[in-house]
C-alpha cells in the first residue's frame, strides 16, 4: 500500500474518537521502531519529521524510507511535515513524497496566517496532499521554533472557525494549553475551549505537545475532538537513554548495530503505548476500507 494522505484517515478517527499516533522520527531506526509497533498493533500511522530532520537526513531519504514501510507493511501510513514556516521546504517535500505538510504561521497576525496557509493550500490540492494549519501559539521548543510560556496563546473559537472558512485547510492544530517538550508539571489543558472549537469546527483537531500529557487528560482530548496526537520529546528521550544505558555498561561499544537494538525495542514499546492511549489500536483496517 502506497503512503497516503492523512486527511481520510484522521477523519475517520474523529467520527470514531479516536485519535491517530503521529510520531516525529529522526532515524531510519525511529521509522522502523514506530513502523513496528503499527504492524503490531494493526494502527493507522503517522510518521513525521521536523523541518531540522529534513534538512539533516533529506526529503527524498525520508520518504523512501516512509515508502517501504508503508508498502512492506500494507498499513495506511501517512508522512507528515511538522512546523514549517518555509514554503519552499514544504514543496520540497511534497515534491519528494510526503502526503501531508503543516504551514505554521501561528507567530504572524492572523491575516498573514491566512494568506500563507492558502498559499501552501493551493499547491498541497493538486498533489492530494492534507494540509495542517496552526492558530494561537503552542509554547515551548520546536527546532528553531520557540515560543515562552507567557508568549504562548490559546486559539480562539470564532477565530478557528473565520480561519476554517478562509483557508479551506484540511486540519487544524489549535492552542489549547499544551506545550512542546516535557512538562515541568501537570499540562492546563483547556478542555472546554477544545469542546467549543470542535462544536463549532467540522475538521480533525491536532493536539500537539502530546509528550507527557497525563493519560485520562489525552483520553478527555480526544473524546472532544483531538483526532491526531503528537509525540516527538519522549521518542527522543527513550531513543537516547537505551543507547546511554549500552554505553554505560559496555563503554567499548563501538558497533552501531548492537546499540541501535534496544534503542529500537525501547521507541517501539513507546509507540505501542501512546497507540493504546489514542485508542488507534485495530484500526488499520477500517481505514483501509475506502
Amino acid at each position: 500500500m502506497p503512503l497516503i494522505s492523512s486527511t481520510d484517515m484522521l477523519h475517520r478517527a474523529r467520527k470514531g474518537r479516536y485519535a491517530v499516533a503521529a510520531f516525529n522520527v529522526h532515524t531510519l531506526e525511529m521509522l522502523q521502531a514506530v513502523t513496528e509497533a503499527a504492524e503490531e498493533m494493526q494502527s493507522p500511522l503517522i510518521i513525521q519529521s521536523t523541518v531540522g530532520t529534513v534538512k539533516h537526513l533529506g526529503p527524498d531519504y525520508i520518504a523512501a524510507a516512509a515508502t517501504v514501510a508503508a508498502n512492506r507493511t500494507g498499513l495506511p501510513i501517512a508522512l507528515h511535515l511538522d512546523h514549517c514556516t518555509d514554503f519552499d521546504i514544504i514543496v520540497k517535500c511534497i515534491r519528494a513524497g510526503y502526503t501531508s505538510v503543516m504551514i505554521d504561521a501561528s507567530m504572524l497576525p492572523f491575516e498573514e496566517n491566512v494568506s500563507r496557509t492558502k498559499k501552501v493550500m493551493e499547491v498541497a490540492y493538486a498533489a492530494g496532499v492534507n494540509v495542517e494549519a496552526e492558530l494561537g501559539k503552542v509554547g515551548g521548543v520546536e527546532d528553531d521554533i520557540v515560543v515562552e510560556e507567557q508568549d504562548a496563546l490559546l486559539a480562539d473559537p470564532d477565530e478557528c472557525v473565520a480561519f476554517m472558512a478562509r483557508t479551506g485547510v484540511h486540519t487544524l492544530a489549535p492552542a489549547i494549553g499544551t506545550a512542546h517538550g516535557i512538562y515541568k508539571g501537570t499540562p492546563n489543558i483547556d478542555f472546554k475551549r477544545i469542546a467549543a472549537i470542535a462544536e463549532l469546527v467540522t475538521a480533525p483537531l491536532v493536539l500537539h505537545g502530546g509528550s507527557g500529557i497525563p493519560a485520562e487528560q489525552v483520553k478527555l482530548a480526544v473524546s472532544l475532538g483531538m483526532a491526531k496526537m503528537n509525540i516527538a520529546t519522549e521518542l527522543r528521550i527513550a531513543f537516547s537513554d537505551a543507547i546511554k544505558q549500552v554505553f554505560a555498561e559496555r563503554p567499548s561499544e563501538n558497533d552501531p548495530r548492537t546499540y541501535m537494538v534496544p534503542a529500537k525495542k525501547a521507541v517501539k514499546q513507546l509507540a505501542i503505548e501512546k497507540m493504546q492511549l489514542c485508542g488507534c489500536i485495530g484500526k488499520a483496517a477500517h481505514i483501509q476500507q475506502r
